[in-house]
């Protein structure tokens, strides 16, 4: 069994799910799995029901396992929840929390321009809810931007992490140093993309990252040759680039600097990120970041070949559909899609 367990913590219930949820629309399909809108009929709560044919499963059922037990673990504010489990001779179904707010970075170019504060705020909410799964043991070791979702489309909505598939479990099971994540991507750590044994530390490196690009729009690391992208990252060189950072303040680049050491044992650990000045203290400055951070975003993120970006003005779209009793879709029939939609609660693969 997975997770070093002589059998998972959870139960898997078997009533036909169809007699408890009204399937609506298809928001995303994966490589084994596809999403849909769902209405629980006794309370017309709206859910996102990640559709897992077992079929396609074979030869995957521990990547499955290990993603429903570390869900089932989790309860934290910013963390897309898993609320229930389901299984039918065919196909297992997760019943996750309803994210419709979108991604982190299609929100940024939506609005054009934002403080550092704003920024601060955001990494805080990732530093706590990571300290959590810390906490628990747990490393997410997948932290990437379109894992990064909107919890709704308030502008003071909270922000949400989701896609488990890779995270993992301290002290059950073998030590992690298997490379996560898509080629390229720069999130990695050192250590990662060196094949060595890694912990926790690889998700406040990822933090890190995400707090660069957040400041200027561009990623710390870039080559078009992987290689040599490689080996930039497996050195810890990044640059703060005059003029995108001439007017960050220093404690902004103190933080950063501090995630992205490269020894992840003088690396910050989420406690000490979370007790920095620029999250804890008033050294995030209020004003607003030049409007070239939207547009960098979008240069190099909108397009991206590895950017799965949830269309959160579908899922509204579809929410209107519901509340006019227009929607019949369920799976099997599902509508084209564009490549920018993402499964809630992330895809397994």
């Amino acid at each position: 069994m997975p997770l070093g367990q002589d059998g998972p913590s959870w139960k898997k219930r078997t009533e036909d799910i169809r007699r408890i949820y009204n399937f609506r629309e298809v928001l995303g399909t994966g490589a084994f799995s596809e999403v849909v809108l769902a209405e629980e009929k006794a309370t017309r709560k709206l859910v996102a029901i990640k559709c897992i044919t077992k079929k396609a499963l074979e030869g995957k059922e521990t990547s499955i396992e290990n993603e429903i037990a570390v869900l089932h673990k989790i309860k934290h504010p910013n963390i897309v929840a898993l609320d229930d489990i389901y299984e039918s001779g065919t196909h297992l179904y997760l019943i996750m929390q309803l994210v419709s707010g979108g991604e982190l970075f299609d929100r940024i170019v939506e609005k054009g321009f934002y403080t550092e504060r704003d920024a601060s705020a955001l990494i805080r909410q990732i530093l706590d809810a990571v300290k959590y799964l810390h906490d628990m043991g747990i490393v997410h070791r997948d932290l990437k931007p379109e894992n990064l979702l909107y919890y709704s489309m308030d502008e003071d909505s909270k922000i949400m992490i989701s896609d488990f598939g890779l995270s993992k479990i301290e002290g059950c099971g073998s030590v992690m140093s298997t490379a996560c994540g898509p080629p390229g991507y720069v999130g990695e750590a050192p250590e990662v993309l060196a094949q060595k044994p890694y912990s926790k530390a690889v998700d406040c490196w990822s933090i890190g990252v995400i707090a660069y690009i957040l400041l200027c729009g561009y990623p710390p690391f870039y080559d078009e040759n992987d290689a040599k992208l490689f080996e930039q990252i497996l050195r810890a060189e990044y640059e703060f680039d005059s003029p995108y950072w001439d007017d960050i303040s220093d404690s902004a680049k103190d933080f950063i600097q501090h995630l992205m050491e490269k020894d992840p044992s003088k690396r910050f650990t989420c406690e000490q990120a979370l007790q920095h000045p620029w999250i804890a203290g008033d050294t995030a400055l209020d004003k607003n970041i030049h409007q070239s951070v939207s547009e960098q975003i979008k240069k190099n993120f909108a397009k991206s070949k590895w950017k799965q970006a949830f269309n959160a003005t579908a899922v509204v779209r579809h929410m209107r559909k519901l509340q006019l009793g227009t929607s019949q879709e369920v799976p099997g029939q599902t509508t084209p899609s564009s490549p920018s939609e993402q499964l809630l609660g992330g895809t397994s693969n």
